[in-house]
């Protein structure tokens, strides 16, 4: 069985960044798991694009207090691992309930050849009908959320030393 990469509390408004304590969202967050078989560098999420209610919006990826640009990814030497999603935020916010969400994007897969020169670049849709803010049992953590870099990059080379098994 493939899980989707839109789980069942995929779909949240943004914490407050007003600070002034109202409460008030700044916008939607969609959280995204990883489709592929083993973790990818954050650069390997190519265009992402959400639709909610139909709607196109161009989103932007949240690493802990940090927002990129899309196309910035290709600068961040970070992970996406199996059990981390990749939050993307959207500027709107929704209204409690449900709505369609369907994220697409492509992902490049660094070490499959895609032809002459360039890695294999998959392309991918998940469209679900999700709850706002609907909770769920989940082992997965947002990347980059809880950790600091340096926290980040030593636990970068734990796992490869375990994959490896050098430890």
């Amino acid at each position: 069985m493939t899980l989707s990469a839109l789980r069942d509390d995929a779909l949240s408004s943004s914490p407050e960044r007003s600070g002034d304590g109202s409460g008030a969202t700044s916008g939607t967050e969609v959280r995204l798991s990883l489709p592929w078989i083993r973790s990818l560098p954050l650069a390997s999420l190519l265009d992402p694009v959400v639709h909610v209610g139909g709607r196109r919006y161009d989103p932007v990826v949240v690493l802990g207090d940090r927002r990129l640009a899309a196309a910035d990814l290709a600068d961040e030497e970070g992970w996406w691992y199996l059990q981390d999603r990749v939050v993307l935020e959207i500027p709107d916010a929704t209204t409690p309930g449900i709505h369609e969400v369907s994220v697409s994007f492509r992902l490049e897969i660094p070490y499959l050849p895609g032809g002459a020169d360039d890695p294999l670049r998959l392309p991918f849709v998940f469209t679900r009908e999700l709850e706002r803010d609907a909770t769920a049992s989940s082992v997965s953590r947002d990347v980059a959320r809880d950790v600091t870099p340096d926290v980040a990059r030593d636990a970068a080379g734990d796992a490869a030393r375990d994959a490896e098994g050098l430890s």
